[in-house]
């Protein structure tokens, strides 16, 4: 859900992006008082309650702050601020399940502090928008997932085929404080902005085990990672992969490797015309003078004309046209991406679902109506005749099984894939973007 920026904080927004645009090496100093405007906090606290989540460490949810009143709260918030007596709450840390196996850890920030972080990015985003790569498209205004796909399309079908696929291994927890700070700070010299981010870099992080025991780690001795989870980890993720970027740019490599970049967030790719070994080498001695690390497991050298490569969920190389048809070089879900949606789906369609029927069959439409607007670009047909398929199979299955009716169901329910109050069917949506590159 997005909420319309109110004419205020745009223009100030505006007048920021173009300070920072115009003077590259203009430093700001008056920002905190902006983060602590009333209009502000208020935007801010908006913009947290649309994106709702689970309380913090405090257990307090936005449905508690609006019993009580929420400005009196945003006006206590701005007290806090206003006097320097804000500390942020511990973290409560969750581990969530990874696509490809194994977890990742998941900071919840209680709802005062992700309502200030809120405010801090709307002031502190349009500053390092203006310096922010080309090609680097995670967590950024008006860009997405897709059109880092698209772009890595575009550059396959002009010839860079030579391709690192890269991963950075548990990239949001080794990001160093002290070269992230600076990179923070040679564009805010704020002190109180600056103490604010160093506040939330050393929060506390707690954790409970099985038997609910609680567990403190990080605090004022962390010196590396920013939670994901945070409202502005991923601003401040994408600053400090903007060295790396930066650093490609003014030293040639693009020149030198025939080559480009493009980045979301930790995952990036290197499109070369015969100089992929030598990017990778280049951007390995690179990263560790960065205090990252590449995970070996992930990162590899690919000839797209010959072999696939994962991307964002997409998988981009060699296809063939139906029936025999001429090879090409093309983008279309991965198979990772269609087997995920498919287990979503069984999940939602167990036998101990006994939720309404229209209710289950809105949420099952949200699912696919999520997933078709994420996989709008490329060769879709295949992937979403399998969806369609699993989709129809489980949805007769969960039929029959609840009205007990004899065979597959097929006769009794396949109206519920017909016309605009059924089944969501994803052959029948309308695609978005283009088949391919432009």
């Amino acid at each position: 859900m997005s909420l319309t920026t109110p004419e205020k904080i745009r223009t100030l927004q505006r007048k920021l992006y173009c300070k920072a645009k115009a003077e590259p090496d203009f430093r700001f100093y008056l920002l905190y008082d902006k983060i602590c405007r009333e209009d502000m906090l208020r935007h801010a606290y908006e913009l947290s309650r649309a994106n709702a989540g689970a309380p913090g460490v405090d257990g307090v949810t936005f449905e508690q702050i609006e019993a009580s009143g929420v400005e009196a709260w945003l006006a206590g918030l701005r007290e806090d601020l206003v006097s320097k007596t804000y500390r942020p709450d511990p973290v409560r840390r969750v581990m969530i399940a990874k696509p490809g196996g194994g977890e990742r850890a998941l900071g919840i920030p209680t709802v005062r502090c992700r309502v200030i972080q809120a405010a801090a990015k709307l002031v502190l985003e349009p500053i390092f928008e203006a310096d922010f790569e080309d090609s680097a498209y995670g967590y950024r205004p008006r860009r997405s997932a897709v059109d880092a796909v698209r772009e890595v399309h575009r550059l396959l079908c002009r010839g860079y085929t030579d391709v690192v696929d890269a991963d950075l291994s548990k990239y949001f927890d080794t990001i160093p404080h002290s070269d992230l700070l600076k990179s923070v700070a040679r564009r805010i010299v704020d002190r109180n902005v600056l103490w604010l981010i160093k506040l939330w870099l050393k929060t506390p992080v707690e954790e409970r085990d099985s038997k609910g025991d609680r567990r403190m780690s990080g605090g004022k001795s962390s010196t590396s990672g920013t939670p994901q989870g945070g409202v502005l980890s991923p601003l401040l993720s994408v600053i400090y992969m903007n060295r790396f970027l930066k650093h490609w740019r003014l030293s040639g490599r693009c020149e030198a490797y025939r080559a480009h970049v493009v980045s979301y967030a930790d995952d990036f790719v290197i499109l070369s015309r015969g100089h992929a070994e030598e990017a990778l080498a280049w951007t390995e001695v690179v990263m560790t003078k960065l205090g990252l690390t590449l995970n070996e497991e992930k990162t590899s050298v690919k000839d797209a004309r010959r072999e696939s490569f994962d991307f964002l969920g997409h998988s981009l190389g060699p296809r063939r046209f139906p029936n025999g048809g001429r090879w090409y070089l093309g983008a279309a879900p991965s198979k990772k991406s269609v087997q995920r949606i498919k287990r979503k789906i069984s999940d939602l369609l167990v036998p101990g679902n006994m939720g309404a029927w229209p209710q289950v069959r809105a949420s099952l439409n949200r699912l696919l109506g999520g997933w078709a607007a994420y996989f709008s670009y490329g060769s879709l047909a295949s992937a979403r005749q399998a969806v369609d398929r699993h989709v129809y199979d489980r949805v007769l299955a969960f039929l029959r099984r609840r009205h007990k009716a004899p065979g597959r169901g097929v006769r009794q329910f396949s109206h519920e894939f017909r016309g605009d109050t059924g089944v969501l069917v994803l052959n029948r949506v309308r695609r978005g973007s283009p088949t391919c590159a432009l």
